[in-house]
């Protein structure tokens, strides 16, 4: 019970301490007068996945990389089959076919990137340099390319708009984002230490557990946001949420966890995990270039597939 205890705890600091750190970061940035399109791309984009990010170093840091990687590419699984597919069911979305070819592109770059570094084996300093590299530069294109042609500039500005709550006093802003992001800290620390007791009770992988507890644990931020721009008439923000969510894993997660502790690849991950990861990805671009458009079918063959990759992973 005191396991369960800390998982519970840790998930529950992890979703509180990522909606504060991500409504602290937001409304600071308005009242720096930061546009709502640079804050969607970014604190919109980095603050859902901060608990991915801290639970990922964490799990690094205390030598299990099972936990570290099964977060990433569960996560990434996750945004596609499960949270996709539930605002998907909530709400057909009908797919920018400018955003799609670029956000859409970077995200199946980032994940042939990663799915070269797992089948080497391991994730040295250097492999997660240059990760942190590409992902500069993906931003650094997306913003010079927002300039030229607005083509996704709604899409980062609606996810500005998903945050809840009204905006605050500037000191009030950056105090509610440093509470988030010491509440998110304590609550990864919990959740890995509960998850790695769990695994050594009941018999599973680290890799295992990382893959399914923590991975939907850290991945309820987007749920959030997805669900709240789909409940808008907004679908092609929850779109634009998995599409940034999944490069900033890869290349961000991935990127600052190897700098800091290189990574070795569970076994488990190359057999298995990373195909499904980047089947996923694959999936989602071909559905949403089929008719510029997610229906409630696809939807379901998300869900279905996500159940499937669920129960196959528990037996």
């Amino acid at each position: 019970m005191q396991t369960v205890g800390l998982v519970v705890a840790g998930l529950a600091g992890l979703v509180i301490g990522g909606e504060l750190l991500v409504r602290g970061a937001v409304s600071a940035a308005r009242g720096f007068g930061i546009s709502p399109m640079v804050i969607g791309l970014t604190l919109v984009g980095f603050g859902t996945s901060t608990p991915e990010l801290v639970t990922s170093l964490q799990a690094a840091l205390s030598g299990s990389p099972g936990i570290a990687m099964g977060n990433v590419v569960g996560s990434n699984i996750g945004n596609v089959l499960l949270i996709l597919g539930i605002a998907v069911l909530l709400a057909p979305i009908a797919v920018d076919p400018a955003a799609l070819r670029r956000d859409g592109v970077a995200m199946i770059l980032a994940t042939l990137l990663c799915l070269g570094a797992v089948l080497a084996g391991a994730i040295p300093r250097i492999t997660g340099a240059g990760f942190l590299l590409a992902l500069a530069g993906y931003l650094a294109f997306t913003l010079w390319s927002e300039r030229r042609s607005a083509a996704a500039a709604p899409v980062y500005a609606g996810q500005a708009e998903a945050v809840p709550g009204p905006d605050m006093r500037l000191g009030l802003a950056l105090a509610l984002a440093v509470v988030g992001l010491v509440v998110t800290i304590l609550g990864a620390r919990a959740l890995v230490t509960g998850a790695v007791q769990i695994a050594q009770a009941v018999g599973l992988s680290e890799t295992v557990i990382g893959l399914t507890i923590v991975a939907i644990g850290t991945s309820m931020p987007e749920l959030v946001t997805s669900v709240i721009a789909v409940r808008r008439g907004q679908g092609e923000v929850a779109l634009g949420n998995v599409l940034g969510s999944n490069i900033f894993n890869i290349l961000g997660i991935l990127g600052v966890t190897a700098l800091v502790s290189p990574l070795a690849v569970p076994p488990e991950i190359i057999r298995a995990d990373i195909w499904v990861m980047s089947a996923a990805a694959v999936l989602l671009v071909v559905f949403a270039r089929t008719g510029w458009r997610l229906g409630r079918r696809e939807g379901a063959v998300m869900l279905g597939g996500y159940a499937a990759y669920m129960g196959w992973l528990l037996t």
